[in-house]
């Protein structure tokens, strides 16, 4: 439903980017139970990143953050299935939520702040920028900008974004060119 990055995980107070002290950088996903299921969340988790390399700092550690023992014990249980097909030991930890830092207006939506077109209508959309980055429709344009999701899939939902016909042409034009 909806997707913000942010920082989270260590104990400096209200970091940012410039001064992200112990924290690593994180996105937050809000999800619909009704859709979604944590156990299929989890295997895009996994093939997101290579679970294998053990991080290299702080910053930018692999690192699965869980808000209750039910989603404790599905992580870990996709964890060890996981190092069981790969035949190697997974170093993406599992920890318990921290709180949430949302990272700068700048950060948020990156990959859709970099298409001007479509950023002019999501602006007129969600004139303040916290809707914005709240809002479903730019997580979901988002992620297909970024290579997330089919060009079929994005076909059979686009027309519920609210976009103009200009700006779903251009969208489903920039989704195919990048499956290219």
């Amino acid at each position: 439903m909806r997707t913000r990055v942010g920082y989270a995980g260590g104990t400096t107070r209200d970091p940012t980017y410039r001064s992200i002290g112990d924290h690593a950088e994180v996105f937050q996903v809000d999800y619909d139970l009704q859709r979604i299921s944590f156990e299929e969340l989890m295997e895009t988790f996994w093939t997101s990143h290579d679970p294998r390399r053990a991080s290299w700092s702080t910053q930018y550690k692999s690192a699965a953050f869980v808000h209750d023992g039910e989603q404790r014990r599905v992580a870990e249980r996709s964890r060890d299935n996981l190092a069981a097909v790969l035949g190697k030991t997974v170093n993406t930890e599992i920890v318990d939520a921290p709180r949430f830092y949302l990272a700068e207006d700048y950060h948020q939506k990156h990959r859709l702040r970099g298409e001007r077109a479509l950023m002019a209508e999501f602006a007129q959309m969600y004139p303040r920028d916290l809707d914005f980055v709240d809002s479903t429709a730019a997580a979901r344009v988002n992620g297909y900008l970024d290579g997330y999701g089919s060009l079929e899939r994005l076909k059979g939902e686009v027309d519920s974004f609210g976009l103009s016909e200009d700006a779903r042409d251009t969208l489903l034009e920039r989704v195919a060119r990048r499956r290219r």
